[in-house]
């Protein structure tokens, strides 16, 4: 028979698992149907891809064949460089986000459900340009945010901030993320040669980085555990050792009862907020 502990934790399993496929799915129609075919250069893989789709002059070198072949070498970067534990959390993602960009990709041909979704193609161009770069931003935080919640990891270029971070132990990890996306999107700008095209980039960064902030955190900038708990004494290890986090122990007294117990309080980052839940 299954122990309940047992079932909880298959359940909790499950459920990321469906948070991850779900989240990577968004990011994918996301980033397929509307920063793609419109070349918005946003950061990250995809940002990566338009433009060395734009700079490989051979046919065969599409953008979904450039995002399959980044988002697998960085993969197996940070499996060399940053260890298992990194890679298990990116692995998911790193095999659903090719194959899935690659099938939505498809949904923008004209012979495609009518044309539904070849946006480019509608009666109002510019408007589309301009609405693809606040939904496909939208797309792209909101399926971060889901896989964040499910523990998971879109890796990417996130993988080269985490090696300098690993390198230069001051540096902060989301100053370097920002950082290589700034010069991504800078790239983009003088590769594509179209400054609209930049601008509207921006647009859809911001737009993400809103999406992913109200969904995974309410607007919050960040999140401090206080856990009340008779086994306060596994969880703080666990915490130390799965986190890398420290904690603080303080006693407290119960307002109704008047029993001295123990509580724990920890500070985290978004992507640490499944693990510290399964904790």
């Amino acid at each position: 028979m299954i122990k309940i502990k047992d079932k909880k934790e298959m359940t909790v399993r499950i459920k990321n698992f469906i948070f991850v496929i779900f989240g990577t799915l968004v990011l994918a129609f996301g980033t397929a149907v509307f920063i793609l075919p419109n070349d918005l250069v946003i950061g990250g893989v995809s940002g990566i891809a338009i433009i060395l789709d734009m700079i490989i002059p051979f046919e065969f070198f599409t953008v979904d064949l450039a995002i399959t072949i980044l988002t697998w070498g960085l993969f197996f970067l940070g499996l060399f460089v940053l260890g298992k534990s990194f890679a298990l959390k990116t692995l998911l993602s790193t095999l659903v986000y090719p194959i899935a960009v690659s099938l939505f990709l498809r949904l923008n041909d004209a012979d495609v459900l009518n044309g539904f979704f070849n946006i480019q193609e509608s009666s109002y161009p510019e408007l589309a340009l301009i609405l693809s770069a606040v939904f496909g931003g939208a797309f792209v935080g909101v399926g971060c945010a889901i896989t964040f919640l499910g523990g998971g990891s879109t890796g990417g270029v996130d993988v080269i901030a985490f090696i300098i971070c690993k390198i230069f132990k001051r540096a902060k990890s989301s100053v370097v993320i920002f950082l290589t996306d700034s010069i991504t999107v800078i790239l983009g700008v003088f590769v594509i040669g179209d400054l609209v095209l930049a601008l509207l980039g921006i647009v859809a960064v911001f737009v993400s980085a809103v999406m992913i902030d109200k969904v995974l955190l309410g607007g919050k900038g960040a999140f401090v555990a206080e856990i009340i708990s008779e086994q306060y004494s596994e969880i703080s290890k666990a915490v130390i050792e799965v986190l890398d986090r420290t904690t603080t122990v303080i006693d407290v007294t119960g307002g109704y009862s008047g029993s001295g117990k123990k509580m724990l309080k920890v500070s985290f980052t978004i992507r640490e907020y499944a693990e510290l839940l399964n904790i």
